[in-house]
């Protein structure tokens, strides 16, 4: 299995095909041209963890043997930065870790994961600035439902009724000065709900990497339960860095890094396209790097914990993120 060294060095790539680019491999580095042939990209697939492929090409076998060899996975997008296909690396025939995955019949790992989720919302709205009565008040509240977790049994739904809860009344502040009016996954509805698809979709695959290191079934969670073609141990795994993505769009807004204008507005729904999506897709990309080696450690811990059934107290517990400049905004 990959160590925690060799991890360090990898890399995440984002190809934005333009017409007439083309990817393609050569002495086992990935080379993107332009339609002139001219090299617009090159780096060796040793240190290629994901490969993000936005645009059309044609899928040669050599790219697919490649991904396989050097263990890299690739998320194929639109324009719209949709994800429609996926090839990933993944190891195989870990079959005493599935069983103990079907055989797992506990809310203590899902309740852990809330937890989680719950003290960096927190954590984000603690690094606001200009605290008013009702962030202060959010923060209180945010922290009694922590105690819950810790001091009461629930149920699956209350767990779920909680954390639906904290995060409405989370977003309300922290983007309170945005037009925020609620989360709708996949709606669009503003351009603050298109940002947080495109950075959770980009997180999403970056934990989806990470857990196929280690053969886990992915579509077998331990909050989310299982739903046709849901990755539930991605939906599960991907709680507690969630707030990664949140406070790096409120630090954009409050840098001026988001555009209006980049925005088209389209049967309701907010998209972004072509080379206008490149500063966002740059940021979110940079916040996951910067957090990369304690992602890896985490999921590497869960994995460990789970595999040998130690106690819900040791598995991960993610919580001193990374940010470039650490900025209070």
């Amino acid at each position: 299995m990959l160590s925690t060294p060799d991890f360090r060095e990898k890399q995440i790539i984002l190809a934005l095909l333009s017409h007439g680019d083309k990817l393609s491999f050569k002495n086992d580095n990935i080379i993107i041209t332009d339609e002139n042939k001219k090299i617009k990209h090159q780096s060796t697939c040793y240190r290629l963890f994901s490969l993000f492929v936005v645009g059309h090409l044609s899928i040669t076998t050599g790219l697919l043997q490649r991904a396989k060899k050097f263990g890299f996975s690739i998320v194929f997008m639109n324009h719209s930065l949709k994800p429609y296909a996926y090839w990933n690396a993944s190891a195989e025939g870990n079959v005493l870790l599935r069983k103990k995955q079907y055989n797992y019949d506990s809310l203590d790992i899902a309740n852990r994961l809330v937890h989680n989720k719950i003290h960096n919302q927190v954590q984000v709205l603690q690094k606001i600035r200009n605290k008013e009565s009702k962030l202060k008040d959010t923060i209180t509240l945010l922290k009694r439902y922590k105690e819950k977790l810790d001091t009461q049994e629930m149920s699956l739904h209350e767990i779920l009724g909680l954390e639906g809860i904290a995060s409405k009344i989370y977003f309300q502040v922290l983007f309170k000065d945005c037009g925020w009016i609620a989360r709708r996954p996949r709606a669009k509805m503003d351009m603050t709900n298109c940002l947080l698809d495109i950075g959770y979709t980009l997180l999403f695959n970056f934990i989806e990497g990470l857990i196929n290191l280690y053969g886990f079934d992915i579509y077998k969670g331990v909050y989310h339960k299982e739903f046709y073609q849901r990755k539930s141990l991605v939906c599960d795994l991907i709680e507690p860095f969630r707030p990664l993505i949140d406070y790096r769009i409120r630090k954009a807004y409050k840098l001026n890094q988001i555009k209006p204008k980049d925005f088209i507005l389209s049967q309701g729904q907010y998209r972004i396209f072509g080379k206008k999506s490149l500063p966002y897709l740059a940021f979110f990309i940079e916040t996951i790097l910067l957090n990369k080696k304690e992602m890896f450690k985490y999921t590497q811990s869960y994995y460990r914990s789970f595999i040998r059934n130690k106690s819900v107290v040791e598995y991960p517990y993610f919580g001193a993120y990374k940010e470039k400049g650490q900025i209070t905004c």
